[in-house]
């Protein structure tokens, strides 16, 4: 109010001030007109003071009544609120006396349990001492009936014991491992058989010598030269060697090594279709199919990994791929193995779920040591793990390489694919060929091994060594140690013996009862 009064005020004193002014002016003109129009200005200033009192007069009413509202509603609220805590103060009192009063009445039947429980106890120790004496003098007696110590019968009783719970655990141990074979073989059986299904295999067979067929026998002249040169000089720049026989419009030649022997074929080809055969144009001429045979070794191992689908090789790695298309390892030749494996392993990480890709990688590489340009006196598997480290692979390639013959412990599920996959390429008929004298003591080795069980009649190895068979005397060898026999004799063949595949253990024991009617 006291604001509004002011406002008026002021426009008052605004209005004299104009009027006063006019009126001062009047005095230079018509001072009539001039208070005449300071009093309608007047009159114009009083009206415009009183309206606009009366308007801050309503409004401040109206804030007066808003925030007397506000007031009203926020004591309200807090009323509420204080009325609630105190309502939760009540019941929480009402709570903690009742927990008090339950606390009370189960510290008194606590108190009441003990003292029962302290009684029963005295109780129990009197029982316990009568009945140590009872058990001492009935042990008295039954020593003296059976005429043996305590002792003597535990120790009687827990061989008894001990023998029926072998004979249990036999019997358990039989059926677990039948189910546990049946379930395995079925398993097994379905991925090594859906993974060699898929993949299509090759038969080969390792040579020494290669036949070179020229047109006829003069050319054999040439190629020895005059005294001999010529053929010297070629068997120096091949690392070959040229036989020269009566053998028709034909020279062999011999090296273990079928790169040189390829790189020897293509350059006496060359040379006897030029017809200029002479120890200049033989190094020139072994120099160029060398460097062919490089790049043809080359593009081999590229082709290879776009066959594959492998991707991202390193250059090095991928040479050596292609330098194994030179290679054989018992007559298989070393890339087509690597391929074969590496189809495998993807067939098989597929069915188990596994990385295909990193397997495949890992099933093409894991031979990569075999062929080396320095023979280093490492095995193939950990020299071909340094390579592939050196090339920056997979570490699980890396692993897989270097473990595929148990060379280092195997990290991932992969390695073991892997192992399994050349396994199985290795063992399958056909793939490889066998020396005689191995193979004739292995068998005999298996069959050694097997004689020198007690209670063994006979032993044979049949079926090429794949399974061993062991007829027991039924009177020495019960049902039971022939099972473990078998178990046994099967576990001293993985840990003594290489093979490949797997080697089948069967011990027969047989009882026969003749006799004669007269």
């Amino acid at each position: 109010m006291t604001t509004i009064l002011i406002t008026a005020l002021v426009a008052l004193g605004a209005g004299v001030g104009i009027g006063r002014v006019l009126l001062q002016k009047a005095n230079n003109k018509n001072r009539e007109e001039a208070e005449k129009e300071a009093q309608r200005i007047l009159a114009d200033a009083q009206l415009k003071a009183e309206s606009v009192r009366k308007e801050k007069e309503l409004q401040a009413k109206e804030r007066f009544l808003q925030l007397k509202a506000q007031h009203d509603e926020e004591m309200s609220r807090r009323n509420q609120a204080m009325l609630a805590n105190e309502n939760r103060i009540k019941q929480k009192e009402q709570s903690l006396n009742s927990k008090l009063e339950h606390t009370a009445r189960k510290e008194a039947e606590l108190e009441s349990t003990r003292e029962n429980l302290n009684r029963q106890l005295e109780i129990v120790e009197q029982r316990k001492e009568e009945a140590s004496k009872t058990h001492n003098n009935a042990v008295k007696q039954l020593e003296k009936i059976a005429s043996m110590t305590a002792d003597e019968a535990k120790q009687q009783l827990v061989e008894s014991l001990k023998a029926e719970a072998k004979t249990q655990a036999l019997s358990q141990i039989k059926d677990i491992v039948d189910e546990a074979k049946v379930q395995a073989n079925k398993q097994a059986k379905k991925v090594v058989l859906e993974t060699i299904q898929r993949t299509a295999t090759e038969h080969a067979i390792e040579n020494a010598i290669s036949v070179f067929n020229i047109k006829n026998d003069d050319v054999k002249g040439q190629i020895i030269g005059r005294e001999g040169r010529n053929i010297r000089a070629f068997e120096a720049a091949t690392g070959v060697e040229l036989i020269v026989d009566d053998t028709p419009e034909a020279i062999i030649l011999s090296c273990f090594d079928p790169l040189r022997r390829e790189i020897a074929r293509l350059a006496l080809h060359r040379l006897v279709t030029d017809g200029r055969i002479h120890p200049a144009r033989i190094e020139e001429v072994v120099a160029k199919t060398t460097k062919q045979i490089e790049e043809e070794i080359a593009e081999i191992g590229e082709r290879t990994c776009i066959d594959l689908g492998i991707h991202g090789l390193h250059p090095e790695l991928m040479r050596l791929v292609g330098k194994m298309r030179y290679r054989s390892s018992y007559g298989q030749n070393l890339l087509q193995h690597s391929r074969e494996v590496a189809n495998l392993c993807a067939t098989m990480a597929a069915e188990l779920g596994l990385n295909a890709k990193l397997a495949k990688r890992a099933g093409l590489l894991h031979d990569i040591g075999k062929v080396p340009d320095d023979n280093a006196e490492v095995p193939h598997a950990l020299l071909g793990m340094q390579i592939a480290e050196r090339c920056k692979e997979h570490p699980i390639v890396v692993n897989a390489i270097g473990a595929h013959h148990d060379e280092i412990e195997m990290t991932d599920p992969i390695s073991a694919i892997v192992q399994a996959c050349d396994a199985v390429s290795g063992a399958r008929p056909g793939a490889r060929r066998e020396v005689v004298e191995s193979y004739i003591k292995r068998l005999k080795e298996l069959e050694a091994m097997a004689m020198s069980y007690t209670g063994v009649e006979k032993s044979f190895a049949i079926q090429a060594g794949r399974e061993l068979r062991v007829i027991v005397e039924s009177e020495k060898i019960s049902d039971e140690a022939a099972e473990l026999m078998s178990v046994d004799l099967s576990q001293r063949i993985q840990n003594e013996m290489q093979y490949p595949g797997q080697i089948k253990v069967t011990v027969i024991r047989e009882k026969r009862s003749i006799a004669y009617a007269k």
